[in-house]
């Protein structure tokens, strides 16, 4: 511990002095910091397709963009539903069917085709072998190159509307 008394006043600033310019200092290097700096922050497209419903009111988008060296497109998860009324038939297949068209809607809003899409999640109510080969039929028309991208397909016992057999969310990337 260091005795102040030993030192006079005039010591006692010029050993301060310092420590407050440098504690001063390394406060204010934040706003030079990309990470803190607005400036630096990407920005956010929501996309909303005229081809399909608004999705506004339930608290989400049919998709969302950013860049970095390309562009990301993260899409909502598309349901079965037809038409901006989105009618849900009681068909399993027809529900795939339509997700599948909904999904390349929004694919098609952003500039971008299924061979765009890095990763799906699917959600089918109910499953069973069945309908997972009704859905490896029908992924097979769309992605008929066999470059299929990564998925996820989760059983589940019910989606957000009565009458919703699937979902199918998706990421896509765009290059520069």
């Amino acid at each position: 511990m260091i005795d102040f008394k030993y030192f006079t006043d005039k010591k006692k600033y010029f050993l301060i002095s310092p420590l407050l310019i440098l504690l001063l200092t390394g406060c204010f290097k934040n706003e030079n910091n990309p990470v803190h700096n607005p400036k630096h922050r990407s920005s956010i497209h929501y996309g909303n397709p005229k081809g399909l419903f608004d999705p506004t009111p339930y608290a989400f988008s049919h998709s969302t963009t950013t860049s970095s060296n390309g562009s990301y497109v993260f899409i909502s998860g598309q349901s079965g539903g037809e038409g901006l009324d989105h009618r849900l038939s009681t068909d399993f297949r027809m529900q795939v069917k339509a997700a599948l068209q909904n999904l390349n809607t929004v694919l098609k809003a952003s500039d971008l085709t299924h061979d765009d899409v890095l990763k799906i999640t699917i959600l089918i109510v109910d499953h069973d072998q069945e309908k997972l080969k009704i859905w490896s039929e029908e992924m097979r028309k769309v992605w008929n190159n066999n470059k299929f991208p990564a998925s996820t397909l989760i059983p589940v016992p019910k989606l957000a509307l009565d009458g919703m057999l699937i979902e199918v969310d998706a990421i896509a990337f765009k290059p520069l």
